[in-house]
């Protein structure tokens, strides 16, 4: 593998298919780049053969057995431009199918990090892909749009959480005590679990911003333990009307989301201040996920698909500018993460 070839992947390709994540990436420590890029990047190649709709969900599932398989150098990762080649007229967007075209050279870069990296990594995609098979095996085709299928127990709606976002706080976290000096005299156990609830608190976020495009889909992650006590069934969540029982529902997993943000904040203050690069990258995210619960809090219709909830990007570029000169002072800090939690209306 070239350097022209590395650099290509963990920077054009990366920033080509990552969104915002890419901001996270270009301001870590370099020592943390290659790992976490690499796991990204396959991260990113089995979401696009898990959502590509246009496929059905059961080849869909094939197709991720066989990127497992890969993975796990159970079989050759040239064979996955196959599937490329098969899912090249149902992309739709072109650095997802320069991506899937890549693969066998982003697999080759991660045979290329050291041995305690890659076990790392493998871990984190296996639990992955376990949340990507669980949808995909749980919920009907997006197609089939007269049925909705929700979880049952808050139990499925925290192990999923974990399944897709959870286990990258913990490999995040693992990954940065193994490599960063200063970090290396933690309660490694106490990080983790951190870490673990930070990825959940941006799922949950994503769960209830998304949650009108996914019911018309036929998935609900909310779970009918929660919906019940307060009289409400997956499709009646399918009107956008702004009603007691949907506001009381929407406070539930606000307050959850901001329980878990509140061990974000934890995470952030965790990291010494001399680390500034890993700072910044955790803090982006955390005050991005709290800003837009804010936004989603003051939606007159939360479940109208047609609402767009997110933050302005002047508001990240300010925020970003903020950052570089508050990041190492935990007081400003907290004032800013109370700051943003105070416009998050549970009224």
């Amino acid at each position: 593998m070239s350097a022209v070839d590395q650099t290509f992947l963990l920077r054009e390709l990366l920033k080509g298919v990552s969104r915002s994540f890419y901001l996270s990436m270009r301001v870590l420590p370099p020592v943390l780049r290659a790992p976490i890029g690499v796991a990204y990047l396959l991260a990113r190649a089995a979401d696009t053969l898990a959502d590509t709709a246009a496929v059905a969900p059961t080849l869909r599932l094939e197709y991720l057995q066989r990127f497992r398989a890969c993975l796990f150098a159970q079989a050759d990762a040239g064979e996955l431009t196959h599937i490329a080649a098969a899912l090249s007229d149902q992309l739709l967007h072109d650095k997802e199918r320069v991506l899937l075209q890549r693969l066998p050279e982003v697999f080759a870069l991660f045979r290329l990090q050291p041995e305690a990296d890659q076990v790392l990594i493998l871990n984190v995609l296996q639990t992955l892909t376990d949340g990507m098979c669980f949808d995909l095996r749980t919920f009907p085709p997006e197609s089939d749009a007269a049925l909705i299928v929700a979880l049952q127990e808050q139990a499925q709606l925290d192990q999923y959480t974990y399944w897709v976002a959870g286990c990258v706080g913990e490999f995040w976290t693992r990954v940065s005590h193994r490599h960063v000096v200063h970090l290396q005299a933690q309660d490694s156990a106490a990080a983790i679990d951190a870490g673990v609830r930070f990825g959940q608190a941006l799922q949950l976020t994503n769960i209830l911003r998304d949650l009108p495009r996914d019911l018309r889909i036929g998935r609900c992650y909310l779970p009918t333990a929660v919906l019940q006590p307060l009289g409400l069934k997956p499709v009646q969540l399918l009107a956008a009307e702004n009603t007691p029982a949907s506001r009381q529902l929407l406070r539930h997993y606000l307050t959850q989301a901001l329980e878990n943000y509140a061990a974000a904040e934890a995470y952030v203050l965790s990291i010494p201040p001399q680390c500034r690069r890993l700072r910044l990258a955790a803090l982006w995210p955390a005050l991005i996920g709290i800003a837009t619960l804010g936004r989603l809090s003051q939606v007159d219709h939360w479940l109208d698909p047609q609402a767009v909830v997110k933050v302005e990007r002047g508001w990240v570029y300010r925020m970003i500018w903020r950052s570089l000169w508050q990041v190492g002072n935990d007081a400003k800090l907290r004032v800013w993460f109370a700051a943003l939690r105070a416009e998050v209306n549970l009224g």
